[in-house]
Protein backbone atom coordinates (compact mmCIF):
# COMPACT_ATOMS: atom_id res chain seq x y z
CA UNK A 1 0.00 0.00 0.00
CA UNK A 2 0.98 3.53 -1.10
CA UNK A 3 1.79 6.40 1.40
CA UNK A 4 2.05 10.20 1.37
CA UNK A 5 4.42 11.27 3.77
CA UNK A 6 4.80 14.77 5.49
CA UNK A 7 8.18 16.60 5.53
CA UNK A 8 8.38 19.98 7.17
CA UNK A 9 11.09 22.19 6.16
CA UNK A 10 13.03 25.25 7.48
CA UNK A 11 14.28 27.83 5.79
CA UNK A 12 17.29 29.95 7.85
CA UNK A 13 18.49 32.72 6.15
CA UNK A 14 21.27 34.83 8.37
CA UNK A 15 22.69 37.84 6.61
CA UNK A 16 25.68 37.55 7.23
CA UNK A 17 26.17 33.49 6.56
CA UNK A 18 23.50 33.08 4.10
CA UNK A 19 21.32 29.85 3.84
CA UNK A 20 21.89 27.03 6.75
CA UNK A 21 21.62 24.00 4.79
CA UNK A 22 21.96 20.56 5.77
CA UNK A 23 24.58 17.66 3.41
CA UNK A 24 23.66 14.19 4.41
CA UNK A 25 24.84 11.25 3.71
CA UNK A 26 21.61 8.42 3.36
CA UNK A 27 22.29 4.97 1.84
CA UNK A 28 25.39 5.53 0.35
CA UNK A 29 24.10 8.78 -1.99
CA UNK A 30 25.00 12.21 -1.13
CA UNK A 31 22.33 15.13 -0.90
CA UNK A 32 22.14 18.83 0.13
CA UNK A 33 18.52 19.83 1.44
CA UNK A 34 17.06 22.05 3.81
CA UNK A 35 16.43 21.04 7.67
CA UNK A 36 13.68 19.53 8.71
CA UNK A 37 12.17 16.27 8.41
CA UNK A 38 9.03 13.89 8.68
CA UNK A 39 5.78 14.79 10.39
CA UNK A 40 4.76 12.32 13.35
CA UNK A 41 1.73 11.21 14.19
CA UNK A 42 -0.46 13.91 16.72
CA UNK A 43 2.07 16.45 15.76
CA UNK A 44 1.21 20.11 13.73
CA UNK A 45 3.50 21.25 11.11
CA UNK A 46 5.25 23.65 13.03
CA UNK A 47 5.63 21.19 16.35
CA UNK A 48 7.71 19.08 13.75
CA UNK A 49 9.86 22.10 12.17
CA UNK A 50 11.16 23.22 16.00
CA UNK A 51 11.87 19.34 17.01
CA UNK A 52 12.99 18.25 13.81
CA UNK A 53 15.63 21.52 13.53
CA UNK A 54 16.33 20.54 17.47
CA UNK A 55 17.35 17.52 16.62
CA UNK A 56 19.58 18.73 13.35
CA UNK A 57 20.99 21.57 14.33
CA UNK A 58 20.72 21.97 17.73
CA UNK A 59 19.22 25.04 17.47
CA UNK A 60 15.87 26.23 19.24
CA UNK A 61 13.65 28.10 16.42
CA UNK A 62 10.22 29.98 16.17
CA UNK A 63 8.45 29.34 13.42
CA UNK A 64 7.92 32.10 10.83
CA UNK A 65 5.60 32.45 7.91
CA UNK A 66 4.63 29.67 5.53
CA UNK A 67 7.19 29.73 1.81
CA UNK A 68 5.57 26.70 0.05
CA UNK A 69 3.90 23.80 0.28
CA UNK A 70 4.11 20.96 -2.67
CA UNK A 71 1.69 21.78 -5.50
CA UNK A 72 2.89 18.87 -7.78
CA UNK A 73 3.12 14.55 -7.41
CA UNK A 74 6.39 14.12 -5.74
CA UNK A 75 7.64 10.19 -5.15
CA UNK A 76 9.48 9.58 -3.15
CA UNK A 77 13.60 8.79 -3.47
CA UNK A 78 13.42 6.10 -0.87
CA UNK A 79 10.70 4.18 -0.70
CA UNK A 80 9.49 3.06 -4.07
CA UNK A 81 5.44 3.51 -4.75
CA UNK A 82 5.16 6.66 -1.88
CA UNK A 83 4.43 10.18 -2.30
CA UNK A 84 6.38 13.26 -0.83
CA UNK A 85 4.62 16.07 0.52
CA UNK A 86 6.70 18.94 2.10
CA UNK A 87 5.56 22.11 3.72
CA UNK A 88 8.49 24.92 4.39
CA UNK A 89 8.46 27.68 6.74
CA UNK A 90 10.91 30.51 7.33
CA UNK A 91 12.77 30.14 10.90
CA UNK A 92 14.57 32.41 12.98
CA UNK A 93 16.99 31.01 15.58
CA UNK A 94 16.49 32.28 19.00
CA UNK A 95 20.42 32.17 18.99
CA UNK A 96 23.46 30.56 16.55
CA UNK A 97 24.44 28.80 19.69
CA UNK A 98 25.35 26.07 19.59
CA UNK A 99 25.22 25.56 15.92
CA UNK A 100 28.26 23.77 14.43
CA UNK A 101 28.65 23.70 11.06
CA UNK A 102 31.51 22.79 7.94
CA UNK A 103 32.68 25.01 5.59
CA UNK A 104 32.44 22.67 2.63
CA UNK A 105 30.18 20.21 1.30
CA UNK A 106 30.30 16.53 2.08
CA UNK A 107 32.80 16.97 4.61
CA UNK A 108 32.52 13.43 6.61
CA UNK A 109 34.94 11.51 7.84
CA UNK A 110 35.70 7.92 6.20
CA UNK A 111 33.93 6.45 9.78
CA UNK A 112 30.84 8.51 8.77
CA UNK A 113 30.10 7.18 5.35
CA UNK A 114 31.65 3.74 5.81
CA UNK A 115 28.28 2.34 6.29
CA UNK A 116 26.60 2.65 2.66
CA UNK A 117 23.04 1.91 4.57
CA UNK A 118 23.58 4.44 7.20
CA UNK A 119 23.01 7.99 8.05
CA UNK A 120 25.23 11.30 8.47
CA UNK A 121 24.61 14.74 7.78
CA UNK A 122 26.41 17.87 8.38
CA UNK A 123 25.24 21.75 8.51
CA UNK A 124 26.58 24.52 6.26
CA UNK A 125 26.34 28.23 5.14
CA UNK A 126 25.50 28.95 1.61
CA UNK A 127 26.07 32.54 0.71
CA UNK A 128 23.17 34.42 -0.89
CA UNK A 129 25.76 35.28 -3.85
CA UNK A 130 26.64 31.69 -4.26
CA UNK A 131 22.96 30.37 -3.93
CA UNK A 132 21.23 28.29 -6.88
CA UNK A 133 18.71 25.84 -7.42
CA UNK A 134 21.89 23.73 -8.51
CA UNK A 135 23.41 23.66 -4.73
CA UNK A 136 20.08 21.64 -3.55
CA UNK A 137 20.04 17.60 -4.15
CA UNK A 138 16.07 17.85 -3.74
CA UNK A 139 13.53 18.79 -6.63
CA UNK A 140 10.90 20.63 -4.21
CA UNK A 141 14.38 22.57 -2.46
CA UNK A 142 14.98 23.55 -5.77
CA UNK A 143 11.56 25.67 -5.97
CA UNK A 144 12.26 26.58 -2.52
CA UNK A 145 15.72 27.96 -3.28
CA UNK A 146 13.86 29.81 -6.83
CA UNK A 147 11.67 31.68 -4.18
CA UNK A 148 14.03 32.87 -1.70
CA UNK A 149 16.12 33.98 -4.94
CA UNK A 150 13.28 35.81 -6.48
CA UNK A 151 12.43 37.25 -3.25
CA UNK A 152 16.22 38.77 -2.80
Amino acid sequence: MSHITVRVYGVLIDPVHGLLVSDEFIRGDYFTKLPGGGLEFGEGTRDCLVREFKEETGLDVTVGDHIYTTDFYQPSAFRAGDQILSIYYRVNPISLEPLKTRSKAFDFSPEEVADKNGQAEHTRWIALDDLSEATMSLPIDKIVVNKILQAQ
